[in-house]
């Protein structure tokens, strides 16, 4: 038979699927045991007995039979098991019964109503088994903040934007995403981390010291500044926008550095060109660059292209950017190139930025004295944070409001109700901070302020607050009611398997899972009061939560690991034979894909848009990749196409056609691979480690990259995988290695055909989409298991597969709605309880 683990997306002829499967209490589990066994033995035990166990497959040991139910079907049931844990082989022989891989095509295959009928009756077991005898894989109790959300959890709770990447490292990913592999903080980590903390504070207080501080923008090499940039001004051309929280009002010193070719010579500087600083879009200060003359060296050129302004403290918008002078139509035989960012390659046209640093408050130390009890600037933060004043000087004025201040800013980074001793260390700092020193000259307003500035940097590194905490002991408050509880206890031994999650737990989720970041006061008080667990108002909850602004991290931090949209950083195509390739394609390549989930989401749209749509996301850049018309200009809008385009669906997107592609050449093994894997949830086991690598083309071997690959499927150990891949990603084959349409490969035409394991016949990306839509339930369920994989933090389990048929089936009744998935996702079994220790 196939082998076990290679599932792949079958064209279901009566639309029936594992996750259609509904359990009827009037239907006796003791017959569906036996009707299924039947079938087992008919169509399956040649292969899968105790002698072959081919792909490792036993269902002879594990029989049905062996289950033994005592009471009615609508009664409770005693469940035990001969074989470890069969859970597991028998949802795979589910998946692969209900998508028609087993039998084999060349074995006796059961008619369509053997298949209908198998499918529901296996599914009603399992699913009893899931609600009889529950068990969720556990997760750690105590789970460290990803990177994202310590910065969206600084900017909720201090209201700060900050680029967190000066301070903290990358996080490692672990099925498709960072929020898995988190449970440590080993001593460098936390080094950096309490580094973080310092600034962050003081970048928040915004307490006059006089220290500078600065930051460095480097743009990418690789980015062609020839036109416009989506947020800069309109007249510009080029540059880049710093949006920056100052930590205190001052003079600032702002340096730029431009571009050079690999001789250190300025490129493009053959006339003048006129340099441009705006603060908060308003001209500040204006260069004008003028070519060297006779042997002048140009390197000097930007030696003096610094300036010091005065800033004041709080978030302000730092642009540089060069004046337009219009564009020249080139009347040359062939199109000019759309990316000049090379010298040898690419040449540019025009001067262009490399860095800009920005470095202060400067000033003497006179004014530093002057500074030290100088008015603060009442920026968004101080007032976020200071939400009242002590009266006077007196300590215990002082102290009573640093608590009203700590305790407000505690309850929302600790993500709970908060006690003294949890206010203990940061009251600790402050009192010492306020506490008169001889050695001192500060003003009591400042030392207080200097209190508050190094308790909240005691708060970013509690561990309360750079750990998601969840405990394993049973809830008891009575307050709070647990529905439906007789699935949280063991038949066996009726000691409570599962524990309902706190409020405050579920109110650390939700907002991990829809926002990445912190809950707010609203989930908060909801949780205090026992009432968020309410059915009716958690999903109250969650609609809310996703017509905030915040839930814009479901595409920045969901999609963009689910769609491999962080991958585009990575990928370099050999310039040789796509020259046309840029930065700003591929910042064009994330903005198609990520404008197309966020509208969805947005407008509720159907899960299904991101597979078949009539419209897609371009700018002036994309669409002049993908030969469409009429679109001008860097921002992105929508676009309806024609019946015949080549574009729409995320499976035509350019952002996927590359990440799934090598620099030379297109790869149909990592394009299959990728759909099976992340579209349709049924990756193929992982080469063995003896597979050859496959011959690049050469006078000895086959001409076409098909043919090549037919030679390599002649190895046995190669065939059984590459015969579900191959078929998917030549389907794609159409989309060279940067997503531009094509008819042939060299001097090939490119042939899209292919045959699925179950028959059907594909012919290019529409019958592929057209495959995927006859059973949207795979994708549905697909795109589920990930969904839930990065709300829980953990990885999706066979224990969950019930609980993803639930929410699949709750979509279906809704017409797949993204909105009715992440609702059913909430309301799931895995989501609300955890593993009791």
């Amino acid at each position: 038979m196939i082998p076990l683990t290679a599932v792949t997306f079958f064209r279901i002829v009566l639309g029936v699927s594992l996750v259609l499967v509904v359990a009827s209490p009037t239907v006796s589990l003791g017959d569906d045991i036996t009707q299924v066994e039947s079938f087992i033995d008919q169509y399956c035990m040649d292969c899968h007995n105790q002698s072959d166990a081919i792909a490792d497959l036993d269902l002879e040991s594990i029989p049905l039979s062996d289950v033994d139910w005592t009471g009615s079907p609508s009664s409770e049931r005693k469940l035990s098991h001969a074989h470890a844990d069969p859970l597991s082989d028998w949802e795979t022989t589910l998946k692969r019964i209900a998508s028609r891989q087993m039998p084999p095509a060349d074995s006796d295959r059961p008619t369509d109503d053997e298949y209908r009928r198998v499918t529901e009756q296996l599914g009603r077991v399992l699913d009893e088994v899931a609600s009889t005898s529950p068990r969720i894989p556990r997760v750690d109790s105590l789970r460290r903040l990803t990177r994202t959300e310590y910065q969206n959890s600084v900017r909720d709770l201090l209201g700060i934007e900050v680029d967190i990447t000066a301070w903290l490292p990358k996080d490692e990913s672990s099925g498709g995403f960072d929020n898995i592999t988190v449970g440590d903080l080993s001593p460098s980590l936390m080094s950096r981390y309490l580094t973080a903390a310092e600034q962050i504070s003081r970048i928040a207080i915004g307490r006059p010291v006089g220290t500078p501080m600065g930051i460095n923008v480097r743009l990418p090499a690789d980015l062609t500044q020839e036109r416009h940039i989506a947020g800069l001004p309109l007249g510009t051309r080029g540059g880049t926008n710093i949006r920056h929280t100052f930590a205190e009002s001052g003079v600032y010193e702002i340096a730029v550095r431009l571009t050079r070719d690999r001789d250190e010579m300025i490129e493009g500087l053959s006339r003048p060109h006129d340099l441009d600083v705006l603060i908060d879009c308003t001209p500040t200060h204006r260069w004008t660059l003028k070519p060297p003359k006779g042997n002048r060296d140009d390197t000097l050129i930007d030696a003096n292209l610094n300036i010091r302004v005065p800033i004041t403290a709080g978030p302000h918008d730092i642009a540089v950017t060069f004046v337009s002078q219009g564009d020249s139509l080139l009347e040359i035989k062939r199109q000019p190139f759309d990316s000049a960012y090379n010298r040898h390659r690419h040449p540019r046209q025009q001067p262009a930025l490399f860095e800009v640093s920005i470095v202060g408050p400067l000033t003497s130390d006179e004014q530093v004295e002057q500074t030290r009890n100088r008015t603060t600037t009442n920026t968004p933060s101080r007032q976020r944070i200071f939400t009242t004043r002590p009266q006077s000087s007196a300590v215990d004025d002082q102290i009573a409001a640093a608590d009203t201040i700590l305790r407000r800013l505690a309850r929302v980074a600790f993500r709970r109700d908060v006690t003294d001793e949890d206010l203990l260390t940061a009251m600790t700092f402050f009192e010492d901070a306020i506490a008169p020193k001889r050695e001192s000259d500060l003003g009591w307003r400042n030392r207080f302020d200097l209190g508050i500035e190094r308790a909240v940097a005691s708060i970013l590194v509690n561990p309360n607050f750079l750990f998601h905490v969840e405990s394993s002991v049973e809830r008891t408050d009575e307050n709070r009611d647990t529905p439906d509880a007789s699935v949280e206890r063991s038949v066996d031994s009726g000691e409570p398997s599962l524990v309902r999650i706190s409020d405050f737990e579920l109110a650390s989720r939700l907002a991990s899972f829809l926002w990445s970041s912190l809950p707010d006061e609203e989930l908060l008080d909801l949780a205090s009061s026992g009432t968020l667990s309410n059915p009716d108002v958690l999903s109250a909850q969650v609609s809310r939560m996703l017509s905030d602004e915040r839930s814009r991290s479901l595409v920045d931090h969901f999609a963009a690991q689910w769609l491999y949209l962080r991958n585009l950083d990575a990928i370099t195509p050999d310039l040789r034979l796509f020259p046309d390739f840029d930065e700003n394609l591929r910042r064009a390549f994330r903005g198609e894909t990520a404008s197309l989930f966020a509208h969805v989401l947005a407008t509720d749209a159907s899960l299904l848009t991101l597979i078949d749509t009539d419209y897609t996301f371009l700018n002036e850049r994309l669409a002049r990749h993908y030969d469409i018309p009429g679109v001008l200009g860097d921002e992105f809008r929508k676009v309806e196409l024609p019946a015949d385009s080549h574009r729409g669906g995320i499976l035509r997107h350019g952002s996927i056609l590359s990440v799934t592609s090598y620099a030379t050449r297109t790869s149909p093994t990592i394009r299959g691979n990728w759909i099976l894997e992340n579209i349709v949830g049924t990756p193929p086991p992982p080469p063995p480690p003896d597979v050859p690598t496959l011959k690049e083309k050469s006078a000895l071997t086959a001409a076409t990259f098909r043919e090549r690959l037919a030679l390599h499927r002649q190895n046995e150990s190669c065939a059984a995988c590459h015969a579900l891949i191959d078929p998917v990603g030549f389907s794609l084959d159409h989309y060279d290695a940067v997503g531009r349409w094509r008819t042939y490969d060299g001097e090939h035409p490119i042939d899209a055909s292919g045959t699925l394991p179950d028959g059907t016949d594909v012919d290019g990306v529409e019958d592929l989409e057209s495959s995927l839509l006859e059973n949207p339930q795979m994708f549905v369920s697909c795109f589920s298991e990930k969904m839930m994989t990065f709300a829980l933090g953990r990885m999706v389990t066979h224990h969950d597969a019930a609980a993803v048929r639930g929410i699949v089936r709750a979509a279906e009744r809704d017409d797949y709605r993204i909105t009715s998935i992440i609702q059913a996702v909430v309301a799931s079994r895995p989501f609300q309880y955890r593993s009791r220790l």
